[in-house]
């Protein structure tokens, strides 16, 4: 089977994954070859996204219609962060987004988070640890979560009726300390150095104002170890982000990820939703599986990608071929037959591996997908997807989910304003 699989990789053409990473390692492959949202009529070809506009020095702007790090291509790294609010004025949240604005703007620019003093008798404004460094096409992008708008500041008028609390899925494991939060701060870079330090260096800023609730870093195949740009693998060895919607189209963009005014919050209006799971494999499991029981659960093969009984990874999968004794070729509780929910919901995936070392507990690896995905309406997208997912999936034995949290992502802002400006 394996020779099998090597010769149709060898027929298989990826000449549509052009664009480096886009929707890469997102979501574990949940929900690949998803359809459409509901109500839309999307044709998702897959065609090769245009890559996000940067110049020479690895600048994507910071100001803009929308923010980045939502369709921008994905960056090497992540770390990602949920901030609690400790304060109860709502002046105070509006001075911290402020000033995280202007230090997020020059951290896209590679730069320091303000302008130093030198006095030697105070603490450097910047922490410095990316003094002499690129901006290796940092991204910054902020949202709030269904507790930024309790009782504490007035605004729970303003929920949007879209930023629904993620309900307990079958088999959830969640750990509140990997879950929630009043604030996300999620921020990509090509550099896991300058990405730890954006993040850092905004949780310094927050002091007195907020304080990180978890932190997880994250990375994927870097550019430069497939410089063909072929779809990225997970840590259960299979390429995933096949089927990802082609988001550089402003017309999908529209339709599956960016919010609208019309949708019910006009402050939201060019925002999204982000979904956050923090997915733990059980590595050592799926190591010693049998790789057709691999194949079956995926319903992939795992060299070439294609849907078991195809050809080519893009090849669409044929859910009624049968084999010789008469059962699915792609199992019926496969993760791609769960997840194709019938061509009808498709969601913007972007997410990343992870390694937290060793469970101490178990002396198993900590690690997986952090699993992140951008939608206009989780109530028609991903809370749909994953609770068919959770009930069905045949990969359930091999992963669990434990943490949770959905946030709404902030419009982009304008020079002289800040993230926020339309909320706050």
């Amino acid at each position: 089977m394996k020779q099998e699989a090597n010769d149709r990789a060898d027929k298989s053409a990826i000449s549509r994954r052009e664009l480096l990473k886009m929707g890469a390692v997102g979501g574990l492959g949940l929900f690949l070859g998803a359809g459409v949202m509901k109500g839309f009529d999307i044709v998702d070809n897959n065609k090769p996204a245009a890559s996000m506009l940067t110049n020479a020095n690895g600048i994507i702007p910071f100001y803009g219609r929308h923010q980045a790090g939502i369709v921008t291509p994905m960056q090497d790294f992540v770390c990602m962060g949920a901030f609690d609010l400790t304060v109860t004025d709502i002046a105070e949240v509006r001075k911290l987004f402020q000033d995280w604005t202007a230090a997020s703007a020059r951290l896209a620019k590679g730069e320091g988070v303000g302008e130093e003093s030198n006095n030697a008798l105070v603490p450097p404004v910047d922490t410095g640890e990316t003094i002499g460094l690129q901006p290796m096409s940092t991204t910054i992008t902020f949202g709030v979560g269904p507790s930024f708008f309790d009782d504490r500041f007035g605004l729970a008028s303003k929920r949007p009726s879209k930023l629904v609390d993620i309900p307990a899925f079958k088999r959830d494991e969640l750990v509140e300390e990997w879950s929630h939060g009043d604030i996300i701060v999620q921020v990509c870079a090509n550099d896991q150095q300058v990405a730890f330090h954006a993040l850092r260096n905004l949780a310094r800023i927050a002091r007195g104002k907020a304080v990180l609730r978890w932190l997880q870093q994250g990375f994927q195949r870097a550019g430069a170890a497939d410089p063909k740009g072929a779809t990225p693998r997970n840590l259960l060895g299979f390429k995933d982000g096949t089927n990802n919607p082609n988001v550089a189209d402003e017309e999908t963009a529209k339709q599956i990820v960016w919010a609208q005014a019309e949708d019910g919050a006009p402050w939201m209006d060019q925002g999204s939703y982000m979904v956050v799971r923090r997915i733990r494999m059980r590595i050592e499991v799926w190591d010693r599986t049998a790789l057709g029981e691999q194949e079956a659960t995926f319903g992939r093969y795992r060299d070439s990608g294609a849907p078991l009984g195809a050809t080519g990874e893009f090849d669409p999968a044929d859910y009624t071929k049968l084999d010789k004794n008469g059962k699915p070729v792609i199992p019926a509780d496969s993760h791609m037959a769960i997840a194709s929910m019938g061509g009808k919901v498709k969601i913007h995936r972007r997410g990343y591996s992870y390694s937290n070392g060793i469970d101490l507990k178990t002396g198993q690896l900590d690690a997986g997908l952090l699993f992140i995905c951008f939608n206009r309406d989780p109530l028609q997208q991903f809370i749909p997807m994953q609770t068919k997912l959770a009930e069905l999936d045949r990969l359930n034995e091999y992963i669990e989910h434990v943490g949770s949290g959905i946030y709404a992502c902030l419009p982009g802002v304008k020079e002289g304003g800040y993230i926020g400006d339309t909320l706050l």
